[in-house]
């Protein structure tokens, strides 16, 4: 090859090595950088709703790590310190909070009212005063509600299938917590119409639901009905433990408590929130304002059944609400 051959190669190589240089340049710039989705949950048995909205997101296309990463703040049940959480979170600089639970969608609340906020697993965010409307919230929220108050009349329904002989019922409130202070008028109503007397019993934290899971409830009350609550929820092991060992039935809001132990549950399941909340961060991240994004009910209602719960406490799941539960549990 002549030196004017050669020449000539190397430039030919310089441009074409130049021109490739520049596309790559121009595709890492038409990336968008990664959208910023800060968490706040309680964490423990609350993890299926963070899991759900992971695998929602998947399925409209969002990959983690490559078109968003989380924010987490994971308060492990702990319900003292949230205005620090929130804070902390917003340190991330979110481009937009999915938050999890009443108390913990109050402390985002409080903490923001420009960056949007994506709740789940609230039980009626309007009596909570988060929303002006279900229509519009007229401000940075949007959501699923589990309209857990308003299924209050259908558990006790269930209760009176699977045991008809109770009369009295003990309704554990965490008093603290809007959600289960939001639910008892309903509680209050669905008794009357069943005929059931309450038996109420309000903890304020750990140390007093201790001091109740050490008095004597069977003789006392016929059954357990808890009303939501992050407290209820992260102890709902020992709860569970406690009816099994007082041979009490025990009706709950949602199927988590079921796998943990309780015998039933009518409500929402915690991954079915998450994947139908990921849709509402969707229609967030793609431009849509919380306000004109409606908040939804649950898109779906399990009832959930424990063979095992009921066998030791020395009851007979009946065949006809064997035969329409969604999940039944060994």
């Amino acid at each position: 090859m002549n030196s004017v051959n050669a020449k000539l190669l190397i430039v030919a190589t310089c441009v074409m090595a130049t021109a490739s240089w520049l596309v790559c340049a121009e595709n890492v710039k038409a990336q968008p950088a990664p959208v910023n989705i800060g968490v706040l949950t309680p964490g423990l048995t609350y993890t299926p709703v963070l899991e759900g909205l992971r695998e929602g997101l998947a399925k409209l296309g969002y990959r983690e790590g490559k078109n968003f990463a989380f924010s987490i703040e994971d308060t492990k049940g702990d319900l003292g310190n949230l205005p620090a959480r929130a804070a902390k979170l917003l340190e991330a600089k979110p481009d937009l909070i999915f938050v999890v639970s009443t108390a913990i969608t109050a402390a985002a609340k409080r903490a923001t009212q420009s960056v949007p906020i994506v709740f789940s697993v609230v039980g009626d965010p309007l009596q909570a005063q988060f929303i002006a409307s279900y229509a519009s919230s007229r401000n940075n929220l949007t959501g699923v509600s589990t309209s857990v108050a308003l299924l209050t009349a259908k558990r006790l329904e269930l209760l009176k299938e699977l045991a008809p002989r109770a009369k009295s019922i003990m309704a554990i409130v965490s008093i603290n917590e809007a959600t289960a202070r939001i639910a008892l008028p309903y509680l209050d109503e669905s008794a009357k119409k069943f005929g059931y007397q309450v038996v109420r019993r309000d903890v304020a934290n750990l140390a007093e639901l201790e001091k109740l899971f050490a008095e004597k409830w069977s003789g006392t009350v016929d059954a357990v009905f808890p009303l939501p609550g992050v407290l209820l929820t992260t102890n709902i092991g020992t709860l569970a433990a406690k009816v099994s060992k007082e041979r009490l039935p025990m009706i709950v809001n949602d199927d988590s408590w079921v796998k943990a132990g309780a015998m039933a549950s009518y409500g929402t399941d915690y991954p079915s929130i998450g994947r139908q909340s990921a849709k509402l961060v969707v229609k967030v991240l793609r431009g849509a304002k919380p306000a004109d994004v409606p908040v939804e009910p649950p898109e779906v209602l399990v009832l959930s059944l424990n063979r095992s719960a009921a066998k030791a406490i020395g009851l007979k799941l009946p065949d006809k609400v064997l035969e329409r539960a969604d999940n039944i549990f060994d």
